[in-house]
């Protein structure tokens, strides 16, 4: 029912959001059967590399909301759900093993969020990507402005995350925010062969080098998501909320206020 499983196979896991009838959008329970997953991962000294990917080739995952549902729930029920997301997100950024993100086709919005908390991403040559939260009035709330600047830099980032605009595989490439585009033909076979590859090497070098390299930002990043709740929390009663919500099932241009 929650549409996530984990397969693992050797030392390679492998995490599958598998709702293509929703454009796997992870719900409510859904996080928590990821969270579920994420917290078994992280005891498991035989497991030294794990893959995130959607089922099939049009989603990889598309966040967990949009203006239509979060018109229909109680902004009580958004928070929940949005901090909930971004505490499974913090737990996959935790994790000792190294994390690829494999983006098989359209990422948006808490879609991304999850691929930013991964330590590297890989998308097929039609992916899609984009944060359009700022055109609903709203912005990414689990995590995205505290990792996006960290891996495209600070202007690039607000930017992306200020416009809302989609982001070709091509553009992924080329500012960083992923270190390979495949084919869709070959992307099955270069996800794997990225996985072995890590999980092959020593796992007290790959944990210790990752270990290493989030001490380097920890500081800095673990305020801003703290901040970000803050924020979020205060964002979610706004009127601009309201108003992109109405704005959107109204099919008109959001008239938004700043308050």
């Amino acid at each position: 029912m929650e549409g996530v499983y984990l397969g693992v196979e050797g030392a390679v896991a492998t995490i599958l959001i598998d709702r293509q009838d929703d454009e796997n959008r992870l719900t409510f329970e859904s996080l928590l059967r990821l969270k579920s997953i994420v917290g078994e991962l992280g005891d498991r000294d035989n497991v030294h590399a794990l893959v995130v990917r959607g089922r099939g080739s049009a989603f990889f995952c598309t966040g967990v909301l949009n203006p239509t549902l979060r018109g229909s729930m109680s902004k009580d029920d958004v928070l929940r759900l949005v901090f909930l997301a971004g505490a499974v997100f913090d737990a996959i950024e935790a994790l000792p093993q190294m994390v690829i993100a494999g983006i098989n086709g359209t990422a948006r919005a808490g879609g991304v969020e999850l691929a930013l908390a991964c330590d590297m991403r890989i998308a097929t040559a039609d992916a899609r990507l984009s944060l359009p939260e700022a055109r609903w009035g709203g912005f990414p709330g689990a995590g995205a402005p505290v990792r996006l600047p960290a891996i495209v830099g600070y202007g690039r980032a607000a930017e992306l995350i200020a416009t809302g605009r989609e982001v070709d595989a091509e553009e992924m490439l080329r500012i960083g925010l992923v270190e390979h585009v495949v084919a869709g033909a070959a992307f099955d076979d270069a996800l794997r062969d990225l996985a072995v590859a890590i999980a092959s090497s020593g796992p007290l070098a790959t944990r210790g080098a990752k270990r290493i390299m989030r001490l380097r930002r920890e500081a800095g990043p673990q305020a801003a998501r703290q901040l970000s709740d803050v924020l979020r929390r205060s964002l979610e009663y706004s009127h601009d909320v309201d108003e992109g919500i109405r704005a959107h099932r109204e099919g008109r241009r959001p008239m938004f206020t700043g308050r």
